[in-house]
């Protein structure tokens, strides 16, 4: 072997082992347990409500709140997004409340209260919002919506394939493919250039995959999503976000069954289009779960 040949060989041996060795970092971090965002409660807002413990169908320990409203009309379960808790997303439910709409919110695996140690942004997640519906079920929801942020949107459109239970969703910031949020993540978070931002997102999934002992790719929310027709889905998205492109949510919005409604903002970012228009925002969601959880059942 030449010098030559042996500096090729022993730089491309070392950028493999760098490689790796990102990869096995980033996929621990990506699939660890969370810290939770700052607390706060319903109790805040002047609101009623009850702490629940319930588990997921795969047996994990759950925990959340359920907010109830006065008239009947209906359920919305609130999914939030990766790396946080459940409690920012309470400052929606008076819009609800108002409405005479309940909502019912928890924390996912392996983040806020809630048990587990391992998150696999979306496949294992299922089994939380299964959880959640059949907890719904027992207080006599038997149709209810899904409001999903970021992976809560993911895991909304993941999950109602398998339950026709879920009469409508909403994902605000769902990601159309995995790889496509981390690409993102490593572009926009970490500063890789494109060129290593792809190869090194795949080589994060693929590891968090054999950790996980999950196919990810398989669970691309893009490959389920019309499998929810004919019950509605509205999507959700800020032309400036770094996670989830325009062309992901498009491919998504192209993907769904009718009914199908797809609203972008071109100024927001990620989980942004309600600071730009709230009163919009407000409408829309909360319109959208009046339109199509009217005949749904529902205790006071």
């Amino acid at each position: 072997m030449t010098l030559l040949a042996w500096a090729v060989a022993t730089t491309v041996l070392l950028l493999a082992v760098g490689l790796a060795a990102v990869a096995w970092a980033a996929s621990g971090k990506m699939i660890a347990r969370r810290s939770p965002d700052t607390r706060t409660s319903p109790a805040d807002l002047g609101l009623s409500f009850e702490e629940v413990g319930f588990q997921a169908r795969d047996g994990v320990p759950l925990r959340g709140w359920f907010i109830p409203a006065p008239g009947g009309r209906g359920a919305v379960v609130f999914c939030h997004g990766h790396a946080g808790s459940m409690d920012p997303d309470v400052t929606y439910v008076p819009w609800f409340h108002q409405a005479g709409i309940s909502v019912f919110m928890f924390d996912f695996r392996g983040h806020g209260r809630s048990g587990g140690e391992r998150v696999s942004l979306g496949p294992l997640e299922r089994s939380d919002l299964l959880g959640a519906i059949d907890h719904l079920a027992l207080r006599g929801f038997d149709r209810v919506g899904v409001l999903g942020f970021s992976m809560g949107g993911a895991v909304a459109i993941l999950t109602a394939p398998l339950d026709e239970r879920i009469a409508a969703v909403i994902s605000d910031g769902g990601f159309a493919r995995i790889e496509e949020a981390m690409v993102g993540w490593a572009r926009h978070i970490a500063r890789l250039p494109a060129w290593l931002a792809r190869p090194l997102a795949r080589a994060v999934l693929t590891t968090a995959g054999w950790r996980l002992g999950l196919p990810l790719a398989q669970y691309d929310p893009v490959r389920w999503i019309g499998r929810i027709s004919p019950r509605p889905v509205l999507l959700i998205h800020g032309d400036q976000d770094p996670y989830v492109t325009v062309e992901g949510v498009e491919a998504l919005y192209r993907a769904a069954g009718e009914p199908k409604e797809l609203w972008r903002v071109a100024e927001a970012s990620h989980r942004r289009v309600d600071q730009y228009h709230p009163e919009e925002y407000r409408r829309r969601v909360v319109g959208f779960f009046q339109q199509h959880l009217a005949d749904g059942s529902g205790a006071d």
